[in-house]
């Protein structure tokens, strides 16, 4: 029963959280489909830099957590090769993640 509460606030707050992403999504349909009725186009954007900025916002946090995990992993025992046990996954995914990011943002980059 103890466990109830944090699972059901965790959920509520993933719904809060995914319903207003679905909600703006569904917003900017309804714009795209207004604009389209009146014979309009949404107008060209600058060369989108959302990617890079974002690749390297995650690329920083994760680079932050593995170093921070990896001195944790030290606390434990000595179990795993080079202290590089599974809590490692918590830095090294969203590392990962930045980095493809940046990539992503280089090679589908405009000229």
């Amino acid at each position: 029963m103890g466990d109830l509460v944090p699972c059901i606030s965790i959920v509520s707050v993933l719904l809060v959280i995914f319903g207003f992403l679905g909600f703006m999504r569904y917003m900017n349909y309804r714009e795209t489909l207004l604009l389209a009725e009146k014979g309009l186009s949404r107008p060209e954007s600058k060369p989108n830099k959302r990617l890079l900025r974002w690749g390297i916002l995650v690329t920083a946090l994760g680079i932050a957590l593995t170093f921070g995990l990896f001195l944790a992993g030290f606390a434990s025992a000595d179990l795993y090769p080079l202290h590089l046990g599974p809590w490692m996954l918590g830095g090294l995914v969203p590392l990962f993640l930045g980095l493809g990011l940046i990539l992503t943002h280089y090679l589908t980059e405009k000229e």
